[in-house]
């Protein structure tokens, strides 16, 4: 009876689904704009079993290559019933202009229904290949990858995203894809923001209809003015091209290729942060900022430590600029504050709030007070530097040790040593023998005379050396260039703090291992030759990309306030890709 029940629901819903699905009769063209010597597709379909005596419409403006052909469609997934009948035809235009194609009439159940109109752009003709139905022709004119940039005019430290889409009509259909070459972001502070879920969306391009789907998100941040470029992604489709014949059940018959696809170059403008009210104390914070120094004690007993927080919350380049340091009266001991942030990236920039906490440990007993602090940001969307400056913070030492001062001062002088006086006790004695040995019969009279015969073989040997070595120009060199290397890498460790100094040392130190290792000169050294000679020496991926993360580091370090800590990352980044590269060079 139970199973009994359960068909009998199941064939109730089936008949539900029938009779009150809403009837759909509908006209789609796969292009609505196109060249004069180009062909599209015009279809009409409905959902509903039972339609007779179709009728098309009229195509005066233009000439019928083929149809009708009809193909009907029905399946029942998971209790839902879906059925489509269609007829399509192949359409070539006429002239040139905008023209309207009514809808077709299909009878269903003793009515009469019209499909919606659709209008047509005709334009000048277009380069076509001999063979229009050429598979790769076909999947050029229905696949495109686009990058898509939220803005193309920014500040100086203005965030802006990119999104790279891939829009597919609905004429094909992409069986799988891949990223062969990721796109590189020069002059820029970027970071990725992880998608989740592929999701396919309808959308337009180009006034068309189509499929996409947001394979890649970036956040970008420029760190100087002028033209920077968005480097192409470069992708591997493999693509299910119809070839316009169908199977016996009616279906389209598919032929799988792959292409090489690129998404145009985005050319950015980035524009000079304005010299005009320009506030001294600006430090490179572009958004909108809030700002403000708390206190978690204000009353407290001497050795009992409280923290001070010196935070900026809001929205804009909040990694890539240095919190304002706070002054306190000496009796006050404070220690190096830690740096933490609570942010998040999204398309909309960098969000959440950046701090220094500072602890602090008075030793005497008083009043403290701790100077108003000021911070200048430059707001994008206002135009304009906008300051924002606390209030005096005090701190209240209820109990301590109260600071003694004393207005006597003692002078220490040196001591004047004349005859008459004491002198300092001496600590040290010299002895010296009262009988001297005679030198021709010492022991160094006779490593003296030794010495000759036995530098003479030994300065020889050194010489043969030191000329096979001289004669290798190409090992001259490179043990030359790897002296620099040396050299500047240990001329980048003492520099650590000084930011400008260290990052042109630890560049140096990069360019010439590579010119020591693999005998290149300094003309020859860019990015993309350094990523094609290593690709050559088979050295592996990660090693090339760390090698150039490094490179990276010190051009951006130039344009954005870096700190000791990621001075420190840099160089120990350093240290191991250049052992990387040893292992396998």
């Amino acid at each position: 009876m139970k199973n009994k029940s359960i068909y009998i629901f199941l064939f109730l819903s089936f008949i539900a689904q029938s009779i009150f699905a809403q009837t759909d009769f509908k006209t789609t063209v796969s292009k609505s704009k196109l060249g004069v010597n180009e062909r599209f597709r015009i279809e009409f379909s409905i959902n509903k079993q039972g339609g007779d005596n179709f009728t098309p419409p009229s195509f005066k403006n233009f000439k019928v290559v083929a149809g009708p052909s009809q193909s009907v469609n029905q399946s029942w997934i998971n209790g839902s019933v879906s059925f489509s009948q269609s007829y399509t035809y192949v359409l070539e235009p006429k002239a040139i202009g905008t023209f309207s194609i009514s809808g077709a009439t299909i009878q269903l159940n003793g009515k009469t229904l019209t499909s919606n109109s659709v209008k047509i752009n005709i334009l000048k003709a277009v380069d076509i290949p001999p063979n229009p139905n050429d598979p790769n022709y076909i999947a050029q004119q229905n696949v495109h990858l686009v990058a898509e940039v939220s803005k193309t005019k920014p500040y100086v430290g203005e965030g802006i995203y990119v999104e790279y889409k891939l829009y597919v009509s609905e004429n094909i259909s992409v069986k799988d894809f891949s990223v062969t070459d990721t796109p590189q972001y020069n002059g820029f502070w970027n970071q990725d923001i992880k998608i989740n879920n592929l999701q396919i969306k309808n959308g337009i391009y180009n006034g068309e209809n189509y499929r996409y789907v947001v394979l890649k998100k970036a956040l970008l941040i420029p760190t100087k003015s002028g033209k920077l470029v968005i480097e192409p992604m470069k992708m591997d489709i493999l693509i299910g091209v119809p070839t316009g014949r169908g199977d016996f059940f009616g279906n389209a018959i598919t032929r799988n290729i792959t292409k090489v696809f690129s998404s145009p170059k985005r050319d950015i403008s980035v524009k000079q942060l304005p010299l005009k009210n320009k506030p001294g104390n600006f430090n490179g914070a572009v958004g909108d900022f809030d700002f403000s120094i708390t206190s978690s004690k204000n009353d407290l007993k001497a050795n009992e430590s409280s923290q001070i927080k010196v935070a900026v919350s809001g929205k804009g380049n909040l990694k890539l600029f240095e919190l304002p340091q706070i002054e306190t009266p000496k009796e006050l001991e404070i220690y190096t504050p830690e740096h933490k942030e609570a942010i998040r990236t999204t398309l909309n920039g960098i969000q959440g709030s950046v701090y220094d906490l500072y602890t602090v440990v008075p030793q005497f007993k008083g009043k403290y007070k701790i100077p108003k602090v000021s911070f200048s940001y430059f707001n994008p969307s206002e135009k304009k530097y906008k300051t924002i400056t606390t209030e005096d913070l005090f701190v209240h030492v209820l109990e301590g040790k109260k600071v003694v001062s004393t207005t006597n001062n003692v002078i220490k002088k040196d001591v004047a040593i004349t005859g008459a006086n004491f002198r300092y006790i001496q600590t040290k004695s010299v002895f010296s023998p009262s009988k001297k040995e005679d030198f021709f019969t010492s022991n160094l009279f006779y490593i003296l005379l030794l010495l000759p015969l036995i530098a003479i073989p030994i300065g020889i040997v050194i010489y043969n050396i030191s000329s096979k070595r001289n004669s290798d120009l190409v090992g001259v060199k490179q043990r030359k260039a790897d002296r620099l290397a040396r050299k500047y890498l240990s001329e980048a460790k003492k520099q650590l703090g000084n930011k400008d100094k260290f990052y042109i040392a630890l560049e140096k130190a990069l360019h010439n291992y590579l010119k020591a290792k693999l005998q290149i000169e300094t003309a020859d050294i860019s990015r993309d030759n350094i990523i094609e000679i290593l690709n050559s020496k088979q050295i592996d991926d990660a090693t090339i990309n760390n090698f150039i993360e490094v490179l990276n580091n010190c051009d951006i370090a130039r344009y954005t306030p870096i700190t000791v800590v990621m001075m420190n990352d840099d160089f120990e980044k350093s240290i191991k890709v250049i052992t990387a590269l040893d292992k396998q060079l």
